[in-house]
């Protein structure tokens, strides 16, 4: 079909509120590596797919899922090999004493069997999240996400959840030149957590992405997690570290993104590069946590860690770590960081560029005193882009921070191809005033 055939059949068969990227819609119908490839043949650098973490189509992990699906697939009431190897290599991965591991299909599955637990061994109902955070589509999901909740066709902050600053030290309240900017943040969480108890409710858990994706790539301040922590567990909760964006290696300097902030959560939750585009998910949890939530209804999840899901997980870490992916996360991307902030130099719109590893993020703003965000021009700026072969995206609660999380594969090169077409494409963007 054509690209309009197809837009024509999502009219009339989707629902209108499944988006689609670019002013310029892309029919994809290929993909190798780092790179996506349209109905002509045309490759694109794909710079924002975070969930194909090995490349696409990863040969290895291709082999791996065909090869299992063409011998079993079923549930997890019949024993078998791949599920208690996967989790015993997935806990391998973490810190003591996180070692138990529940199977999901998504992260926001993740994220949603992380509350039940949380709210089964505290007896408490209530979750601190952090402004403009995203934790997923499910219903309970979108009740803890300020980027769902407080935006076009959310119902707003519901009762049982209690919202801290997002510790931006770039455009927050406490900045990156204010030493105390990671306790003072910290200290706005245990102010919701007071204030809760003041209005006679009780915190379950904190839930925080490691590395806040949505709210704009924002690095967390060296210490906020764990001064953060320490006031959930002083007023008996739980802490949720979500890394569903951020994990397997994609920082570079750790496997975990909350290991760069010296914690040791009480749950950690997975999904998107798990599976390197298979849709599956974990929740890596302590003895105790996973016995109080073994309170007799039984846990039971159709496809979760089913022996395909699981041959293709083993798959994944085993491509990371033959593949030096960790290291090449570090390396690549500590180089990207330094180009893109040199791209400020030429050009003012450039406001800020954060990130680790190969998560990245560069905040454009038409004044840099003032900080208005430049919306329109980092619309403008992916748009073109995608026309010079290069696929980029937006987000951040104002949409003008262009977020880079590509496979893990990519190169040195591609990072030098992304900062010369910027450079260009920055020098032509027609600048708007407020």
């Amino acid at each position: 079909m054509t690209p309009e055939e197809i837009l024509e059949l999502r009219r009339r068969h989707l629902g209108g509120s499944l988006s689609l990227s670019y002013r310029n819609p892309l029919k994809i119908v290929r993909g190798e590596g780092q790179f996506l490839f349209d109905e002509s043949g045309r490759p694109y650098l794909d710079c924002v797919n975070n969930v194909c973490h090995v490349g696409h189509c990863h040969p290895r992990v291709v082999e791996a899922a065909q090869r299992q699906i063409g011998a079993l697939n079923t549930n997890t009431r019949y024993l078998h090999d791949h599920i208690v190897e996967y989790a015993s290599r997935l806990a391998g991965t973490m810190p003591d004493p996180l070692e138990v591991c529940f199977f999901v299909c998504s992260g926001s599955e993740a994220n949603e069997l992380a509350l039940r637990m949380a709210r089964t061994a505290t007896g408490r109902r209530d979750v601190v999240v952090l402004d403009s955070a995203y934790h997923g589509n499910t219903g309970g999901m979108v009740d803890l996400s300020p980027y769902k909740f407080d935006h076009a066709g959310g119902a707003g902050k519901p009762e049982h959840v209690h919202v801290a600053p997002v510790p931006d030290t770039y455009r927050g309240p406490h900045r990156a030149d204010d030493p105390e900017a990671a306790g003072k943040y910290a200290d706005a969480v245990a102010g919701e957590l007071r204030r809760a108890v003041l209005g006679g409710r009780s915190v379950a858990a904190f839930f925080a992405e490691s590395i806040p994706g949505c709210a704009g790539q924002v690095v967390l301040p060296d210490g906020y997690l764990e001064a953060a922590f320490g006031h959930v567990r002083e007023a008996g909760a739980l802490c949720v570290a979500d890394e569903v964006q951020v994990g397997f290696g994609r920082v570079g300097s750790h496997w975990w993104a909350y290991e760069t902030q010296g914690v040791v959560p009480d749950i950690v939750t997975l999904g998107k590069p798990i599976g390197n585009g298979h849709p599956m998910g974990a929740v890596v949890t302590t003895r105790a946590i996973a016995d109080a939530f073994d309170n007799g209804m039984e846990y039971f999840n159709t496809f979760g860690g089913n022996p395909v899901s699981c041959a293709i997980g083993l798959a994944v870490l085993d491509v990371i770590e033959e593949e030096g992916l960790r290291a090449h996360a570090l390396n690549v991307g500590a180089r990207f960081r330094e180009g893109l902030a040199e791209l400020g130099d030429r050009h003012d719109l450039v406001g800020d560029v954060r990130g680790l590893g190969l998560f990245i993020g560069v905040e454009l703003v038409r004044d840099r005193d003032s900080l208005e965000p430049a919306t329109e021009e980092a619309s403008d700026v992916i748009n073109q882009m995608r026309e010079r072969g290069i696929l980029l995206s937006t987000d951040g609660p104002f949409e003008n921070v262009i977020k880079i999380k590509p496979p893990l594969v990519f190169s040195h090169e591609d990072a030098g191809r992304v900062i010369g077409e910027l450079d260009v494409v920055l020098a032509g963007v027609p600048r708007r005033t407020s």
